[in-house]
């Protein structure tokens, strides 16, 4: 146990959203200083958490305690469409002062809103040429931004803060190679207190600790990641032996009674012929029958007792052994002749790259090489100019964007689904969303309330019931925001899939699972095809 004093401590903290749905109950959790990885599967309420402490939602009851300033990167910043470059680096109200200051105005206000920062443009732009983000304008709107650089300008706000608390939800989202790197090595650096919700296997593994949210509870385990996945296996295999061996007994002590009951049957059969044939004084057969009553009882109460523990034992074994709700994601067949064109993907130079069924194209690329304006000409096409586009030789386009920014938060989930496919049938409607996980009341979440993991499984589905099914799959970044185990199922659809896919991500693993025909790499406006990744 670390001798720190904690630098977050939250007690006893519930949370109802506006439909009465409990988001956390009773919550009590600590993060020390240096660097905790928070991890839990979609929906757990890791952003909720984080939230929470950075004073974002005002719990239900419950209190907060934090030692210092916090700062905090949520997960949807890409979604923060009217933002400035200022606004994620936190420097707009100072900015705005100076200005002021600048053009004349002595109003006080705004020489308490610049707190002698008079550096504080300088010390901006140097920060976003650090991260190799020189190129962005303070006043460049989020909308104009690629999600890697909105993620990385964000990140560079957390760094220029100097909070001694930083939270960070999903903060590789959409990151390049580059831009990961430099955020490793910020974190490997940290000295403050830093948590991070992440599924990026490589950056959880730069923690101290890791603390798992699961149900109502944070359980701390000292060590990053990987340290955890082998304490929960080594725990998990424990416990299912525990369980096989409880399960066991049980049926041991089941069949016992049952034997024990066979035998008691059998003796009463016996006394009765035998007082029916009247074999014995009718006196002693009453008192012998008498005992027998008793003795019989008392043993059926003891094979009970033993039953009653056996059970005991399982229910206490099983509740130990991790029974995570599935999700199943299965495409339906396109239908899609091998062969038979349905897009191109068109660069400065004129070249064209042919995408064609069943295969498998990834488009690779830095953050703001144009990666998603080309694939997004597919749905929405746009005057061509001097960038790249496509054509889509296909009506059957199934389009997930990058920043998800097409749903609508104010609608539920159900009323989602239903406006994609308004003819499906509802059942269907809802077994599909059972299938991504979303069983009971859950429909009826708004989905402006639920997390990007949930976000992204919606917006899967709503593509899913295309009818007729999709000829192309086109995935920008899908594995933001997604859970490990549902990455596995992502990934085993996609596998099964047999229309044609293009996909954007800078998850090099995720690509490799995939099992790429082409990879295409965009720079300069230019594509370049090639049979690996760059």
């Amino acid at each position: 146990m670390s001798t720190q004093h904690p630098a977050v401590v939250l007690d006893g903290i519930s949370l109802l959203w506006p439909d009465g749905a409990i988001a956390l109950s009773g919550l009590d959790a600590t993060f020390n200083p240096g660097r905790t990885g928070l991890v839990g599967t979609n929906g757990a309420g890791k952003s909720t958490l984080l939230r929470i402490v950075a004073g974002d939602l005002t719990p239900t009851s419950g209190s907060v305690s934090v030692r210092g300033q916090v700062r905090y990167l949520p997960q949807h910043i890409t979604l923060q469409a009217e933002a400035t470059v200022a606004d994620l680096l936190g420097v707009r109200d100072r900015l705005d002062a100076l200005q002021a200051i600048e053009s004349g105005d002595p109003d006080p206000r705004h020489f308490e809103a610049l707190a002698d920062d008079w550096g504080i443009e300088e010390r901006a732009r140097a920060a976003l040429g650090a991260a190799g983000l020189d190129d962005l304008g303070l006043d460049r709107r989020v909308a104009t931004l690629s999600g890697g650089e909105t993620v990385a300008t964000a990140l560079t706000g957390v760094g220029l803060s100097g909070a001694e608390i930083a939270l960070l939800d999903e903060p590789t989202n959409n990151l390049d190679r580059e831009a990961r790197r430099r955020l490793y090595d910020l974190i490997a650096g940290w000295r403050g207190t830093l948590v991070v919700a992440s599924h990026d296997l490589e950056l959880l593994d730069l923690m101290d600790e890791t603390a798992e949210l699961r149900g109502d509870s944070v359980t701390v385990y000292g060590g990053p990641y990987s340290a955890f996945r082998e304490h929960v296996e080594r725990e998990q295999a424990a416990a299912e032996q525990a369980l096989a061996t409880a399960e066991q007994k049980l049926r041991v002590e089941k069949r016992q009674r049952v034997e024990a009951q066979t035998k008691l049957a059998r003796r009463q059969r016996y006394a009765r012929t035998d007082y029916e044939n009247k074999r014995r004084p009718k006196s002693i057969m009453k008192a012998r029958a008498g005992e027998a009553e008793v003795s019989a009882g008392k043993l059926r109460g003891e094979l009970d007792e033993k039953i009653d523990r056996a059970r005991e034992l399982r229910d206490w074994s099983a509740e130990r052994v991790r029974r995570d709700p599935r999700v199943t994601i299965e495409l339906p067949p396109p239908g899609l002749p091998a062969g038979r064109r349905v897009a191109e993907l068109h660069d400065v130079s004129g070249g064209t790259i042919v995408v064609q069924g069943p295969e498998r194209l990834a488009l690779t690329g830095r953050n703001g090489a144009g990666k998603t304006r080309l694939v997004e000409t597919l749905v929405r096409p746009r005057p061509h100019g001097q960038e790249p586009y496509a054509t889509p030789l296909s009506t059957r386009i199934g389009y997930l964007p990058q920043r998800l920014d097409h749903l609508d938060d104010a609608t539920t989930l159900l009323e989602t689904v239903r406006i994609a496919r308004p003819d499906a049938d509802p059942e269907e409607v809802r077994a599909t969303l059972a299938g991504f996980g979303f069983r009971g009341d859950v429909v009826h979440r708004q989905v402006g309330d639920v997390s990007g993991g949930e976000r992204f499984r919606v917006a899967l589905a709503t593509v899913l019931l295309a009818d007729p099914p999709n000829e192309l799959l086109v995935l920008d970044e899908p594995t933001n925001n997604l859970d490990i185990a549902t990455v596995e199922q992502v990934v085993a659809a996609l596998d099964a899939y047999r229309g044609a896919l293009l996909v954007i991500s800078h998850d090099d693993t995720f690509l490799g699972r995939l099992r790429i025909d082409t990879y295409v790499h965009l720079e300069n406006g230019r594509l370049a095809a090639s049979r690996r990744l760059r």
